[in-house]
């Protein structure tokens, strides 16, 4: 069952899960690894100009603590770490996908 909102509690809501995308790169991270995409620290590093190393792992953290990435680090030597998003993350998709097709339809936003 769906939880029923108040106009007070759905901006509250709406409001916390920004905060979870706030952040210069963690979109960009996300979009890297919609559809199932599995990507290595460094492809990500390569994947993303201009992000630092320290700056990917602080993005990459706070992300997986969110439950929206999961880290997989395999025993190899050197360790091969890799990330995913969770279940969860991958339900981001559709509703950025949404927000997307909503922005189209603002011209202004569009030519941009």
């Amino acid at each position: 069952m769906r939880k029923q909102y108040t106009p007070e509690s759905a901006a509250r809501d709406v409001e916390q899960v920004i905060r979870l995308l706030e952040g210069r790169w963690k979109l960009l991270i996300l979009f890297h690894l919609f559809g199932g995409q599995v990507q290595r620290y460094s492809d990500l590093e390569k994947l993303i100009p201009g992000i630092s190393q320290k700056m990917l792992a602080q993005q990459l953290r706070q992300l997986e603590g969110d439950g929206i990435v999961v880290r997989t680090v395999y025993p190899e030597v050197p360790p091969r770490v890799e990330y995913r998003l969770t279940e969860w993350g991958q339900a981001l998709c559709p509703a950025l996908d949404g927000l997307l097709r909503w922005a189209e339809q603002n011209d202004a936003l569009a030519a941009g």
